[in-house]
């Protein structure tokens, strides 16, 4: 990486590089995968390009529910020392700088993962009491927000809406709320057409410099997004899914106590999981993945 850029480098988070560029943030989405929040020492060749993509993908798709921070993924928007390292083609996007709230808006269409746990204790999601007898993997009455903590290291904290208000306001909670459902809405419509069930989704949303709630960071990805393909969906256990459950499920097997550090992953679920991301970006956008690579200039 060429020295001014890394001069210029802002945060660290479990995926994505943050650098300053003038009053804007070049975000660079790596290829590492994390696991049990732990970051593998083996990356997914192009699993930042995917998310890159699918995220101005979805971006653009969702601008008329909410603005978002894209600026552009286009290398001759970024700064001039960007261009010389070709690794940041692709993964990279230059977004607003926003003062990001510190509430996850996660959107649950379908009982999984922490969800059905909270179900099976209580009955309810984060406040939102549920039918009897739901089973894993059912689909809700209606989608429903459950908003949870960010934090940088260990799990998210699944919250209730009193809490959530507490954190920002009950009129901001609100408003993400209502955007949450919408976009969510919007993408679950949209992957039902290419034949993928959107079971739940998280998104962050920030305030911009006059104010304004915009969507921030990625945006119905793998990594962020529970995606099921419609064939084959039979509620009552987990589903397949085109996200890192496949890494999940081979750590599952080793004798790994899910503290740092992580396993090395073996060359076939490194080769299933890019698998799996590419796949979902292609159902999703309607092309083969190599021709986002071949547009944008990656070799």
């Amino acid at each position: 990486m060429p020295d001014d850029l890394a001069r210029a480098h802002e945060a660290s988070g479990k995926v994505r590089e943050l650098y300053r560029y003038g009053d804007t943030i070049l975000m660079v989405a790596s290829d590492r995968i994390s696991a049990f929040d732990v970051i593998m020492p083996t990356p997914i060749p192009h699993k930042g390009r995917v998310l890159t993509a699918l995220s101005r993908f979805w971006f653009d798709q969702t601008v008329h529910i909410v603005p978002n921070h894209m600026i552009s993924i286009l290398p001759e928007a970024f700064a001039a020392q960007a261009m010389e390292d070709p690794d940041l083609i692709g993964r990279s996007m230059l977004v607003q700088r926003l003062t990001m709230l510190p509430v996850e808006c996660v959107v649950r269409g379908y009982l999984a993962g922490s969800g059905w746990k909270d179900y099976q204790a209580t009955g309810a999601v984060c406040g939102h009491s549920l039918p009897s007898g739901l089973r894993e993997s059912d689909r809700l009455p209606n989608p429903i927000f459950t908003p949870a903590t960010k934090n940088t290291e260990g799990h998210d904290i699944n919250i209730d809406r009193a809490t959530a208000q507490l954190l920002i306001g009950e009129e901001r909670v609100a408003k993400i709320e209502e955007l949450s459902l919408a976009v969510y809405e919007a993408g679950a419509a949209f992957a039902q057409q290419r034949g993928l069930i959107l079971a739940d989704t998280k998104m962050e949303f920030g305030i911009d410099r006059i104010g304004e709630l915009v969507l921030g960071d990625e945006l119905l990805t793998p990594d962020s997004s529970r995606f099921w393909p419609v064939d084959g969906y039979a509620p009552g256990g987990p589903q397949p899914s085109f996200d890192k459950q496949y890494v999940r499920d081979h750590l599952e097997t080793l004798d790994w106590d899910k503290t740092p550090p992580g396993p090395e992953l073996p060359p076939e679920v490194v080769e299933g999981t890019q698998r799996r991301y590419f796949e979902a970006y292609e159902r999703l956008v309607g092309e083969p993945f190599g021709d986002y690579l071949q547009r944008m200039g990656v070799t």
